[in-house]
């Protein structure tokens, strides 16, 4: 199939843009503008309570019912971020309540596309994290089921609503790079020290064949419950989970989501009992340019951001701002480089800005910034590199069933 089953014979993000923006067109009630939007919270983690917290305060809503299968977890968020709110251990039953206008799925990711489907077919409006999917046989049912459902969908890929995201754009745009040819992606955390603190989940409290779901069944693993980003029948690891976030916004940029050819390799140098590799380097091919992704889990040193590199300038890019440095005349192995002839700075959290663009999507039915085609773009850069790390090291497009 081609990347995203993109209707007649397109192939490339804006003609898919494009068909987004055409299913967007009804939607039976009209909002009023005090009316607030009643929210659902599903899958109330550290990541869901951050979400629900930023509700808070964009405003104009309100969180009606949390949902989770710890019981703690979704008494905690009720208890902290929505007191009045029915608290639910089956997702169906939040999607069952009329007076439920949108959700916010922050569940893991094996449980994205399923909980998207059952929420856009029940008539609810949706913001889901990232990867929006887990597999790349997810991409046409959840594509095919949004657009059937004419529902808006934001995925968590909040650079896009970022400001400085958007202002950088316009500088490559106009040239200020010159031609980029080269986008170096990396992101390092420091997982080495993760000790078990505390007695654990109780058990009692836990439906775990529900956290299970579409995974296969197996007896309760704590780290697999706490640390699911890491085993593969839950997330994807750092592929899906962090470059996701980077390779959006080198689409965005590029005007191309589309790789032709990925390479990658990883290892568990660390973290054993992981199934995730926790050092591992990938690169992907686009028609003109090359997108490259390094990535350690011992150590905060750096951080995560991109290095994007033109004829003119090259641009360090990261959620604190960016910085443009000017070509130099000759050849330094000066390690620090020239004086950024352009910087700008940000102290606001973009996914604020992305649950406001949400929301406001909701009330207008416009597309949102981030909807469910630039979701699935990014996943599958995801899933491709793990798919050529863990294979034979490369992926090509066209050469293995996608």
């Amino acid at each position: 199939m081609s990347l995203l089953s993109l209707p007649d014979g397109a192939t490339n993000r804006r003609g898919f843009l494009g068909a987004a923006l055409a299913t967007a067109a009804s939607y039976g009630r009209i909002w009023g503008a005090n009316d607030r939007i009643r929210v659902g919270a599903i899958g109330t983690g550290e990541r869901c309570k951050y979400l629900m917290e930023a509700l808070g305060r964009v405003g104009g809503n309100e969180i009606v019912a949390v949902c989770d299968v710890y019981e703690p977890h979704r008494l905690a968020a009720k208890t902290k971020f929505a007191p009045a709110a029915t608290d639910y251990l089956d997702h169906r039953e939040v999607l069952d309540r009329k007076d439920v206008d949108a959700v916010v799925i922050g569940t893991p990711d094996h449980w994205h596309v399923p909980i998207t489907i059952d929420a856009v077919r029940a008539g609810k409006d949706v913001y889901c994290e990232k990867p929006v999917t887990h597999t790349l046989a997810e991409e046409e049912p959840l594509l095919a089921a949004v657009r059937e459902s004419k529902r808006v969908v934001q995925t968590g890929m909040q650079q896009r609503s970022w400001k400085h995201y958007a202002h950088a754009k316009d500088l490559i745009a106009s040239g200020g790079l010159g031609q980029v040819t080269m986008i170096r992606t990396y992101w390092y955390q420091n997982h080495t020290a993760n000790p078990d603190i505390g007695p654990g989940p109780e058990l009692g409290k836990l439906d775990w064949k529900r956290f299970l779901g579409p995974a296969a069944d197996r007896p309760f693993d704590r780290d697999q419950y706490e640390n699911w980003r890491w085993y593969w029948d839950f997330g994807g690891g750092a592929m899906t989970d962090l470059f996701v976030h980077w390779v959006d916004v080198a689409h965005w940029y590029m005007d191309d989501d589309q790789p032709l050819r990925a390479t990658a390799s990883g290892v568990k140098a660390l973290l054993q009992r992981r199934q995730t590799p926790d050092t591992m380097s990938a690169a992907l091919i686009y028609a003109k340019s090359l997108v490259e992704f390094d990535c350690a889990l011992l150590g905060y040193i750096e951080g995560g951001g991109m290095m994007i590199r033109g004829t003119k300038a090259a641009m360090r890019l990261h959620r604190s701002g960016f910085e443009v440095y000017g070509e130099i005349t000759g050849y330094t192995d000066a390690f620090q480089p020239p004086p950024a002839k352009l910087k700008e700075k940000t102290v606001r959290d973009g996914a604020i800005d992305h649950l406001e663009n949400f929301l406001e999507c909701v009330r207008t039915r416009a597309t949102p910034n981030a909807p469910v085609e630039v979701g699935i773009s990014a996943a599958h850069a995801g899933h491709i590199a793990n798919l050529a790390m863990r294979g034979s090291g490369v992926w090509v497009r066209g050469a293995a069933r996608e």
